[in-house]
């Protein structure tokens, strides 16, 4: 498969620092931030295709970040991370673009899962995106 840009934002450090090394030990290049600000600021600088996103963190909280990944990042898949009181709260981030979402604490390998299907999906998008420029392109007189 090819390599997955994956960004992690939880405000748990060591729930954080767990998922990295995870995830790198299935060899995917995955980086950490603490909060949707530092998201964002991440997001700016470095095109990622996936997200995985906590909901609740103090600040901007999950879906105020997913809200704005979507509205600057289109194309960026973003899958909810929830505990179970906030089931009602991911699949909200579902209605606003959210990919998919898991319960904490989840199987990891389930998350690599979606994770390699939201970047399948990102990646879909972006040869269809291609395709329409391409089509648009070659448009003009005497076509």
């Amino acid at each position: 498969m090819e390599e997955v840009r994956l960004l992690l934002v939880d405000d748990e450090v060591e729930f954080l620092e767990t998922l990295i090394k995870r995830m790198r030990k299935r060899r995917v290049e995955a980086v950490g931030v603490r909060s949707g600000e530092e998201a964002l600021k991440y997001l700016q600088e470095h095109p990622t295709d996936v997200v995985v996103l906590d909901v609740k963190m103090p600040g901007m909280d999950g879906i105020e970040t997913l809200k704005a990944i979507k509205e600057r990042h289109p194309l960026t898949e973003v899958i909810m991370l929830t505990g179970h009181a906030n089931l009602e709260v991911a699949i909200r981030g579902m209605e606003l673009g959210a990919f998919d979402y898991l319960m904490k604490p989840m199987d990891i390998d389930e998350l690599l899962y979606k994770v390699e299907d939201a970047h399948k999906k990102k990646k879909l998008q972006e040869k269809r995106m291609q395709r329409r420029k391409g089509v648009e392109g070659h448009e003009g007189p005497g076509d």
